[in-house]
């Protein structure tokens, strides 16, 4: 019998905008656990992370984390050792907004949050239905929500799903992201960096979300692959 997986949902969030879905998304996240068997525990205190606690964990899922993430110098460090250790890493919506200041974390994460316009529905393309995150999508998928513009891309990262731009109402589209994606921006991908194995979807921001089954589904098979589950 597999060993069961032990899951830490972080939701810490420093000086700056906080997102109201955070319950929701720890609840989501929480039945997600409890259905595959795997135990969890929510938290918003960065004291978790020291090199020792970190042991006890299978997957890191940053929800809706932003802003400063960390305290202090030695929590990052515990972290990169967790990574580097092969730890799994899941981040979700506003992860992307976490640390800006610290490049080895956009790497991680493979992005940085540099904005979005206003909330509104979009299609997204599945890149890549190979993956557990994307397996029971359409070709498709019509989506309502923030759609993140990101840089500082890691070029390792293997993109899940691209959003289309083609009809966004957003009149700063010109000045970035332009032509960068042609008509495409990447909004969910994996990679595997500095040993461990990362996942991160854009996707999330209203609470109601996490009650659809598609985006559970979407979220459940990052997870998996973070924890390298077949």
């Amino acid at each position: 019998m597999a060993q069961a997986k032990h899951v830490l949902i972080y939701t810490h969030n420093g000086k700056g905008y906080i997102h109201e879905n955070i319950p929701a998304s720890v609840k989501a996240l929480g039945e997600i656990c409890k259905a595959q068997g795997w135990t969890f525990e929510a938290s918003e205190d960065p004291a978790l992370f020291t090199a020792q606690n970190l042991r006890k964990y299978d997957c890191l899922v940053f929800s809706n984390t932003n802003n400063e993430t960390f305290d202090t110098e030695a929590q990052k460090m515990a972290f990169q050792q967790y990574i580097r250790g092969g730890g799994g890493f899941v981040g979700i919506h506003s992860a992307c907004g976490s640390e800006r200041a610290w490049p080895w974390f956009w790497a991680n994460l493979g992005s940085k949050f540099v904005r979005h316009p206003k909330l509104q529905p979009f299609p997204i393309k599945v890149i890549d239905k190979n993956n557990p995150a994307t397996a029971h999508l359409p070709e498709t998928w019509a989506w309502e929500d923030e759609f993140y513009y990101m840089n500082q891309l890691n070029p390792d990262i293997h993109v899940l799903l691209a959003g289309v731009t083609t009809d966004l109402e957003d009149d700063k589209k010109a000045e970035y992201p332009g032509e960068t994606f042609g008509q495409l921006f990447p909004l969910s991908w994996v990679h595997q960096f500095d040993g461990g194995r990362q996942f991160y979807t854009a996707l999330g921001h209203k609470s109601e979300y996490y009650s659809d089954p598609n985006f559970r589904q979407h979220l459940l098979g990052g997870m998996k692959w973070a924890m390298n589950i077949k």
